[in-house]
C-alpha cells in the first residue's frame, strides 16, 4: 500500500483548493449544491484552527481540516470545541484507510491546541463518512450552525484527549 503523507498547509494553498474543489463537485453530486458554510480561510490558520494535506507519491489526495468554535450564540457548541471541516479523500484513493489519517491528523493537533472536543457535521448521502465517524468514536449530537435545520445532515462529536482533552480518569467519569 502507498505511503499516505501529511503536510500543513493553507486551506488556499492550490493543492488544498484543487481537493476542496473535488469535495464541492461530489456535494453536486450526491446533494444536488455545494457546502454553502461560511468559511474564511483564516479560520483554519494555527492557533485557531488547522489545514492538512494528504500526498501519495507526490500526488495530492486527501484533506481536511479544523476550526476553533468557541461560539456563544450556538448552544449546542461549547468552548474549546473545534469544528472538522473539509474531509475529502479522491475517489480513486478511497478505501485505504487515508480519511481515518487525517481524522487522526486533525483531532491530534486540535487536542495539541488546547481544543477540548472535536464537533462535525456529516450528510445522510455520504456513507463513507456516516460510516467512518462513529467507528473512530464520534457520537451523535444535537444540530449546530449553518445546516441545524437540514434533514439530511447529521451532527457528531468526541472528547479529545491531550493537553486540552479531558485525561483518562476524567473521561471514565
Amino acid at each position: 500500500m502507498a505511503v499516505l503523507r501529511l503536510r500543513h498547509l493553507p486551506i488556499d494553498h492550490p493543492d488544498a483548493l484543487s481537493l476542496v474543489a473535488g469535495l464541492q463537485q461530489e456535494y453536486r453530486v450526491r446533494y444536488g449544491d455545494e457546502d454553502s458554510t461560511p468559511l474564511d480561510p483564516r479560520e483554519f490558520d494555527a492557533p485557531d484552527g488547522w489545514f492538512v494535506v494528504g500526498y501519495v507519491a507526490g500526488e495530492p489526495v486527501a484533506c481536511g481540516g479544523w476550526r476553533a468554535r468557541d461560539d456563544r450564540d450556538d448552544p449546542a457548541l461549547r468552548a474549546g470545541d473545534a469544528e472538522i471541516k473539509r474531509m475529502f479523500v479522491a475517489t480513486e484513493h478511497r478505501g485505504r484507510g487515508y480519511a481515518r489519517a487525517v481524522l487522526a491528523e486533525l483531532e491530534r493537533t486540535a487536542a495539541a491546541a488546547g481544543r477540548r472536543r472535536a464537533v462535525l457535521e456529516s450528510g445522510t448521502a455520504q456513507p463513507e463518512a456516516m460510516a467512518l465517524y462513529p467507528s473512530a468514536g464520534y457520537e451523535p449530537v444535537p444540530s449546530f450552525g449553518h445546516y441545524r435545520d437540514s434533514p439530511n445532515s447529521r451532527f457528531f462529536a468526541k472528547p479529545l484527549r491531550g493537553p486540552g482533552g479531558p485525561t483518562a480518569a476524567s473521561a471514565a467519569q
